[in-house]
């Protein structure tokens, strides 16, 4: 055979492909469906795949790849899981949404502080703000939704048909409890998806549950309380809101029940007339409100004379759920005693900054001038765009789809850390969007901040648990796994127990 024609054959026998320059001698033995799927995934991100355009078709790349075309199925199908493509019948698959690209760590941050001056063991009100602006690799920090499964195409659409129909004089100064639209949305969603049976005239519309912690907080002060108590563990930015309003802040114990009412330490023993929970999904222990600390609850708040006996729920995680039913949020049994609290932070983005309360008759007015003299009220244009897509079902397919891709991510995390730090105890049931995991054996007296910022050396962010506590405890970690795919969640677990060791 002449040479060159033998050249052209041993050229043509190369499992390659023109689409992104694919070359399978990439790939490490046994992982081509990773290999693929990361490459898709960062051409997504750099813009070489950019939103509405088509991928190859299963069997197309996988004959010019030389691969089983069940290995292009699977990447393929772990792009759709992470929101990215989505199958469109004959059209194809076609991309939906773009990653968030992975921050290039520089070898000297300018400005950053160093990681051990950031770890400390009680930090002050901006350190969330700073520990976002540190890069990293990977961050684990909890509480961060995935940001790249916004539902863009559906928003966009509801916004253009917002507009449209708008009439000019919805632009002017709105009511400051919400645009009625939203509130009457915001009360059959509840009703829908938490069991909470409320009218439209109860929903104040908030910027998000932290500002809803400041009004209560604000509003209860002045109707003469000194204090609100919290989880313990429970969320240091939850803690820092509420102290700025002025009411102090004691620490109620959690154990594998929830928060404990009788006994030592316990609730009642404490006197406060008001408490703050988390009961779906307790942040950050993540375990879930029995039913009988949910009745002893009710019997606390139904003794408590006048307008005491408060119960500030804030129903944190609670449609994240993946093995387990959904458990009855307290104001619906209790409206009365209750203030509920909740938001789209976890179920779009934080960005957004909406958010809802829930007050008892008596805390609702005071809540309402508060928010009034506050900001007049959240921007309407996001507000209608928000009831548009919980009226049309857009919000629920939104859920569905994040479940499925939260539990892969969730279990991608457990098993990474039981693998690489068998040291480190799970707990929590399986929901939310974050772990905490406490260490134990050798590394029982840890210094969880200094491990924290031994890991942001390595690239990875996360949360030392001590953050979390107001009286000592065991070494942990709050890690987050939403906002990252199962592979970075694989390399920032390696990084930790690299700072581990």
């Amino acid at each position: 055979m002449p040479r060159s024609k033998e050249s052209a054959v041993n050229r043509s026998k190369q499992p390659g492909s023109d689409f992104l320059q694919l070359d399978v001698a990439e790939a490490p033995p046994g992982g081509l469906a990773d290999w693929l799927a990361r490459r898709l995934r960062r051409a997504i991100s750099d813009g070489r795949l950019p939103l509405g355009s088509t991928l190859p078709a299963t069997r197309v790349l996988a004959a010019e790849l030389r691969v089983s075309r069940g290995v292009v199925t699977e990447a393929y199908q772990r792009l759709v899981e992470d929101g990215h493509v989505v199958g469109r019948g004959r059209r194809g698959t076609v991309v939906v949404s773009v990653p968030s690209p992975t921050p290039v760590v520089p070898a000297e941050p300018p400005d950053a502080p160093a990681p051990a001056a950031l770890f400390v063991p009680s930090p002050t009100d901006e350190v969330f703000e700073t520990l976002r602006a540190a890069p990293a690799r990977v961050d684990l920090s909890p509480g961060v939704p995935d940001l790249a499964a916004f539902p863009r195409a559906a928003w966009l659409r509801a916004e253009r048909a917002v507009l449209t129909e708008l009439p000019a004089a919805a632009l002017g100064y709105g009511d400051p409890r919400g645009a009625p639209a939203l509130r009457a949305a915001i009360a059959r969603w509840l009703a829908r998806n938490r069991g909470i049976a409320a009218s439209p005239d109860e929903v104040l519309v908030v910027n998000g549950t932290a500002q809803a912690l400041v009004l209560a907080g604000e509003a209860l002060r002045r109707a003469g309380y000194g204090a609100m108590a919290v989880e313990e563990p429970g969320s240091l930015g939850v803690r820092l809101h509420i102290a700025r309003t002025g009411l102090a802040t004691p620490p109620v114990p959690v154990d594998e029940e929830g928060v404990r009412v009788a006994g030592p330490g316990g609730l009642r023993a404490l006197g406060a007339d008001a408490v703050l929970l988390t009961p779906a999904h307790q942040f950050p222990t993540g375990v879930v409100l029995s039913g009988e600390r949910r009745r002893a609850l009710t019997r606390w708040a139904g003794e408590r004379d006048g307008p005491g006996g408060l119960i500030m729920e804030d129903d944190y995680d609670a449609e994240h759920r993946y093995d387990r039913p959904p458990v009855p949020a307290l104001r619906s049994l209790l409206p009365e005693r209750v203030c509920y609290t909740g938001s789209v932070s976890k179920l779009l983005a934080p960005a957004l900054r909406v958010g809802w309360v829930l007050a008892p008759p008596w805390l609702h007015a005071a809540m309402v001038a508060a928010k009034r003299h506050a900001d007049l009220g959240n921007p309407v244009l996001p507000q209608l765009v928000l009831a548009r897509l919980m009226d049309s079902g857009e919000l629920e397919r939104q859920l569905r789809q994040l479940r499925v891709r939260h539990r892969r991510r969730r279990d991608a995390m457990v098993a990474a850390l039981r693998e690489r730090v068998p040291e480190a105890v799970v707990h929590g049931a399986a929901a939310g969007l974050h772990l905490m995991v406490t260490l134990e054996g050798p590394y029982g007296d840890v210094d969880d901040t200094r491990l924290a910022a031994r890991a942001l050396e390595r690239g990875v962010k996360t949360h030392p648990l001590t953050w979390h506590r107001q009286r000592p405890g065991p070494p942990g970690l709050v890690l987050g796994y939403a906002a990252r795919t199962p592979g970075e969640i694989e390399e920032g677990i390696e990084e930790l127990a690299r700072a581990l060791a």
